[in-house]
This record gives C-alpha cells, sequence and structure tokens, in this order.
C-alpha cells in the first residue's frame, strides 16, 4: 500500500484549505494532515497543535539545525516549517499524508529524498485573489502587499515545467474539486481512497 504524501501548495487566498476540508469530508478516513510549525501568532479560532504548531523562533531556529524538520521558510518576519515528527505521526495512523507548503517548501524537498504529488491550487487571477484576502478583513495593507508579491512569484514557479503535478485553477469550487479528487483518486492507492 502506498502511503505517497500529496503536497498542496498556492497563494494564501486561493482556496487551499476549503478544497481540503471537502476532501477530508469525501473521504474521513483516508488522510491525515501535517501540522506545520510556525511562530507567528495564533489567528482568531486557530488551536495550537491543530491548525498549526505554534512555537517560538529560538525553539525552531534549535529545532531546524538539530535536522528535525523536512522544509522550512521565512514570510513576513516568521518561520512555517514542516517537521520530520508531523509527517510520520500520519503515517503511523496508515493515512495518506497532506502537507500545505508554499514555494520555498516546494523547493527543499523536491531537494530532499521524499517523493510526493506535487499539486498547486491557483487563484483565476491576481486581481481576484486580492479582492479574496482584502474580504477576509484579517490582514493589513502592508500584510496584502506582501502575500501578493509572493502569490507572482508562486504562480510564476508553477508555470515552470515538471514542477507540479497537477495545477488548479480554484475559479468554481465544484469544477476544482472535482478535478482535485478525479486526479488524487486515479494516482493514489485504492485501497486508501475510501468516501464515508
Amino acid at each position: 500500500m502506498s502511503l505517497r504524501p500529496v503536497v498542496f501548495s498556492g497563494p494564501s487566498g486561493s482556496g487551499k484549505s476549503t478544497l481540503l476540508n471537502l476532501l477530508f469530508k469525501d473521504f474521513p478516513n483516508s488522510f491525515g494532515f501535517s501540522v506545520s510549525h510556525t511562530t507567528r501568532q495564533p489567528r482568531p479560532g486557530e488551536v495550537n497543535g491543530k491548525h498549526y504548531h505554534f512555537t517560538t523562533v529560538d525553539q525552531m531556529e534549535t529545532e531546524i539545525k538539530e535536522g528535525k524538520f523536512i522544509e522550512y521558510a521565512r514570510f513576513s518576519g516568521n518561520l512555517y516549517g514542516t517537521s520530520k515528527m508531523a509527517v510520520q505521526d500520519v503515517l503511523d495512523s496508515k493515512r495518506v499524508c497532506l502537507l500545505d507548503i508554499d514555494e520555498q517548501g516546494v523547493k527543499s524537498l523536491k531537494a530532499s529524498d521524499i517523493k510526493p504529488l506535487y499539486i498547486f491550487i491557483s487563484p483565476p487571477s491576481l486581481k481576484i485573489l486580492q479582492q479574496r484576502l482584502t474580504s477576509r478583513g484579517t490582514e493589513t495593507a502592508e500584510s496584502i502587499e506582501r502575500r501578493m508579491q509572493t502569490a507572482t512569484s508562486a504562480l510564476d514557479y508553477s508555470k515552470e515545467n515538471g514542477v507540479y503535478d497537477l495545477i488548479v485553477v480554484n475559479d468554481v469550487l465544484k469544477t476544482a474539486y472535482s478535478q482535485l479528487r478525479t486526479f488524487l483518486l486515479k494516482e493514489l492507492d485504492p485501497s486508501v481512497m475510501h468516501t464515508h
């Protein structure tokens, strides 16, 4: 049985969380989410250990030096990363490990010995992405500007040949999810892809 990890990447506001939630609803026992570490402050409603492992810069930098992270990146002065333990926790539960990582993280993973499927979730356009980020009401103007710069770079990188196994343009949610679901059913071991 292949428990090949699946990497989801895409700019903040592209709809990754919405698509992942649909996937978990359809396949409640097939996937496990690798909980990333971050040094940023929790947003309202975020739970430590569920949405992120919230930690300090000192602690995370120490663990990075100790080789405990598969990938990590610095964004807006905060560290984000995927620990080896977070991935192992999912594998131990006999589920396909899902990782939500950015462009820097994808580049780090591609240089590692881990060979996941790579999926990029793209907004329909940068203009629509900016509207989505603004409508959240949780971002400052500076934060939105930084996220838009990051998004432009990520979209450019996604167009490089062979970087991603699938690019989903999240314009109409139902269509985007259908494309994602069909791809995963084709690529992953049928024995782990059980619907509820």
